[in-house]
């Protein structure tokens, strides 16, 4: 969203408050150019014979964007039965898929046996039973390289007490499973964690994995997962994805080179892709001066985007209604019955009630872990491209916080008495 003669703008020049006006806030609004833009950057970034992009679904599930990345040659990475019935009704092939779960049920992984998905197994005691259970289907195993990385100790996963992935230092016992069973293994995976911005990280992953890979002669593919750091802030840091490309792409080919076939690179990025297409926007219900505070309280809150609460995670909040105004200091804040803040101490256009505050970079874990906390509504979600703005998720009702309610009899009896 960029500010062009003092007036905010999406992409094809949609005004997002004739958006607020016509779908009412709370409203998540996703601009597909600026996800177009990502995913073919990724493109353009690696030089390798086989490159294979699926984008990580969690970070934003709505069926509308899974079938845009679809049209865009993309697979999808899915962490959840769930997520692959989403992504075959979304189109995608059952081989443009990949589960990858973590602590679920082998009945659960049976399912996606069944749809006929790639399997990413990360501990080994799922992998034995899998190996005598479907010794005919092949697997990818996700190794733990311990390495720690991360914008947070949330969101690093790689280390050496993260409950992902097997530990590189089991490969040996892997091994003894895989020459036990039989089982086929197609490709190796790590993921190391979030907001990485060191392309040193992804190549010392990557030395392990090639050694990893050698124990393996009949491998298709290595994935890197993802975790490339995108900006939040105006002249933020973030990964140098061409620079990752040019390294990781020389010592990639090296390594097909070496192992004698050439492999597939995948990469599983989501916030990457969605993060700077989302926006989230909130009306002011009320501006509040207290002894040491002015509070500007929304029609919204952690229910709808707990992010900052979650993870201590930064959003840049603009005034999109009131931008020339001169800036105050204010602390941003949900009604929501908990200490739930979006932002302290922020410089922001003057804040009037009623003025409409637009989040940035609220494409990834935004609304996908939106709830009803205090039985409110999830608000509703429009997706912008090329120049048209599209109704994606209506806004919920009392129906929805009641379909799946049973009412108890005994109880039902004593209203209807009364």
């Amino acid at each position: 969203m960029e500010l062009n003669n003092g007036q905010y703008a999406l992409s094809g020049g949609v005004d997002p408050l004739q958006l607020a006006e016509r779908y009412d806030c709370p409203l998540y609004v996703y601009d597909s150019a600026i996800m177009q833009r990502q995913y073919h950057r990724l493109q353009k970034a690696f030089k390798v014979k086989k490159l294979k992009i699926n984008y990580a679904c969690k970070a934003l599930t709505n069926i509308n964007v899974l079938r845009l990345f679809r049209q865009l040659g993309s697979g999808l990475d899915t962490v959840s039965i769930q997520e692959v019935w989403l992504g075959l009704q979304a189109g995608f092939s059952p081989q443009d898929i990949i589960y990858t779960p973590n602590c679920v049920s082998l009945e659960e992984i049976g399912m996606a046996v069944e749809k006929g998905v790639k399997i990413n197994i990360d501990n080994l005691s799922i992998l034995e039973q899998f190996g005598h259970d479907f010794p005919n289907v092949p697997v990818c195993i996700r190794v733990n390289p311990h390495i720690m990385a991360g914008g947070s100790s949330k969101i690093s996963v790689g280390h050496i007490d993260s409950k992902f992935g097997i530990s590189i230092h089991q490969m040996p016992h892997v091994l003894r499973i895989v020459e036990a069973t039989g089982i086929q293994v197609e490709g190796l995976h790590m993921h190391t964690g979030s907001d990485i911005l060191d392309a040193e990280v992804f190549l010392r992953g990557a030395e392990i994995l090639f050694n990893a890979a050698h124990h393996f002669s009949n491998l298709e593919y290595i994935d890197f997962g993802s975790g490339f750091k995108v900006p939040y802030k105006p002249n933020d840091i973030s990964t140098d994805i061409e620079d990752l490309g040019e390294k990781l792409s020389e010592r990639f080919n090296a390594f097909c080179a070496d192992y004698g076939r050439d492999l597939s690179l995948i990469f599983e990025p989501g916030k990457f892709l969605v993060s700077e297409a989302g926006y989230f926007l909130a009306k002011v219900n009320v501006v509040k001066q207290t002894t040491s505070n002015v509070f500007a309280g929304l029609d919204s809150g952690l229910n709808h985007l707990i992010r900052p609460m979650f993870y201590d995670a930064y959003h840049r909040i603009t005034n999109i209604s009131n931008p020339a105004a001169k800036p105050r200091i204010y602390t941003v804040v949900g009604y929501i019955c908990e200490t739930d803040t979006f932002g302290v101490n922020r410089k922001i256009s003057e804040i009037r009630e009623g003025d409409i505050l637009c989040f940035h970079n609220a494409g990834a874990y935004c609304f996908s872990m939106a709830s009803n906390y205090n039985s409110r509504f999830r608000p509703a979600e429009v997706l912008v491209h090329k120049g048209q703005d599209y109704l994606i998720r209506r806004r919920e009702t009392m129906e929805d916080i009641l379909r799946n309610q049973m009412e108890a009899e005994f109880l039902t009896e004593k209203i209807n008495a009364s």
